[in-house]
């Protein structure tokens, strides 16, 4: 029974990891496989080429730089809802893949709807930010999205029931954001 839980519960922390940053869990899966730390089955090995990882970096350097920056960071968020979806599906099938219990189009399919579904409630509370700072605390969402994305990664890979639990926490707290500040009049 491990052996089936365990690949889904890491799929889902790092394809909700990927709704907020979709190169923290490829750049860190693709490492860990390369060190042989973590078995990425075929196709999903090709996660951990060098040139794959090189790419992935260069962009993640990008996204970091950009999301950083009031108005960059919308357009980003646009492009990313195809982008973190895609990363989300293709590591949700890279994790429960090397199991072989599911069937890898419905392994897509999940990863799709969680990371997609990260992804969506991340844009719509960001305009929250940007609305009470004039884009000045964006930064700082951003910054906390990406850390909260390298430790759900972290804890994917090696804790996938913190993993799951923690994206829970973050789903219940933009659950309360978006309650509380739809209730305020403007």
């Amino acid at each position: 029974m491990e052996q089936l839980v365990t690949p889904l519960l890491s799929g889902l922390g790092l394809s909700g990891a990927a709704g907020l940053n979709a190169y923290i869990p490829l750049l860190l899966v693709g490492l860990l496989g390369r060190l042989d730390v973590v078995h990425l089955a075929q196709p999903y090995s090709l996660l951990s080429s060098p040139w794959v990882l090189g790419g992935v970096a260069l962009l993640g350097l990008l996204d970091f730089i950009g999301d950083k920056i009031p108005g960059v960071d919308h357009a980003l968020h646009l492009f990313g809802g195809v982008l973190n979806a895609a990363a989300g599906a293709l590591l949700f099938a890279s994790q429960t893949g090397a199991a072989g219990h599911l069937n890898p189009t419905l392994a897509l399919a999940l990863g799709l709807l969680v990371s997609g579904g990260v992804h969506a409630t991340r844009t719509v509370v960001r305009p929250i930010s940007t609305g009470l700072t004039a884009g000045l605390g964006n930064p700082l969402v951003s910054s906390a999205e990406d850390g909260s994305s390298l430790i759900l990664s972290v804890l994917a890979v090696f804790a996938p029931v913190l993993g799951v639990l923690l994206l829970l926490a973050l789903g219940a707290l933009a659950w309360r954001l978006l309650t509380r500040f739809r209730r305020r009049p403007i």
